[in-house]
């Protein structure tokens, strides 16, 4: 299934926010709804156009979902300086004020963009139903990611590579293990998932397809 890109700005709470935002073509039974998506971190050249950020818009729009990738406040075109994840929190939000007030909504981040989203889940989780929630190479190491509830973690993908040397899978399973929330985890793979993102994508797929009927 091919996706067609459209570039807007939304108006965030520190200035000008840019989106990309991939619609699946030919859909049959209209969209199953909207996910944003965060990117690493601005500072270490992190953006939207992140090659694992991609591969997760990619992944959401082959299962008829509206992709919705943005930058962090002073990354690209985005207004602002970067605050450190307090404020990319605020864009994350605004995102989805904007862009799914209403209706299905998943979330997803890899790395810095997993912390960020980890705390966007738990400021919306318990205002609207999430249906999907992906998150790639946690920087639990380095930021404090939030815990994710109990009632979200079969709706719930967390994928790390085996040999990451920016987040070490031993903090990730520290991270998960009093949660009890299961993590998949890739043999051989570092932090930018080179060479594995098309399993990357497989993975994220069947995690997206799980509740639907089959044909």
């Amino acid at each position: 299934m091919k996706a067609s890109t459209q570039k807007i700005f939304i108006d965030g709470p520190a200035g000008a926010l840019e989106l990309a935002i991939d619609d699946p073509l030919h859909l049959e039974k209209g969209l199953r709804g909207v996910a944003v998506i965060a990117h690493p971190h601005p500072l270490f050249g992190g953006t939207m156009d992140n090659k694992v950020v991609q591969t997760l818009a990619r992944a959401f729009v082959l299962c008829g979902w509206r992709a919705v990738r943005f930058n962090f406040r002073g990354v690209g075109a985005s207004a602002g300086v970067h605050d450190h994840g307090l404020g990319e929190l605020q864009d994350l939000l605004a995102v989805v004020q904007d862009q799914a007030p209403q209706g299905p909504l998943a979330l997803a981040g890899f790395s810095f963009g997993a912390f960020v989203t980890s705390h966007a889940i738990a400021a919306l989780e318990p205002q609207r139903p999430l249906d999907k929630l992906v998150l790639v190479g946690t920087a639990v190491s380095r930021f404090a990611v939030a815990p994710l509830a109990h009632a979200l973690h079969e709706r719930t993908l967390v994928v790390h590579g085996e040999i990451d040397d920016t987040v070490p899978l031993a903090d990730v399973l520290d991270w998960a293990r009093p949660q009890k929330l299961p993590v998949t985890v890739i043999p051989g793979v570092e932090h930018f998932f080179h060479g594995q993102l098309t399993l990357l994508r497989s993975l994220l797929v069947r995690h997206l397809m799980s509740d639907l009927p089959s044909a």
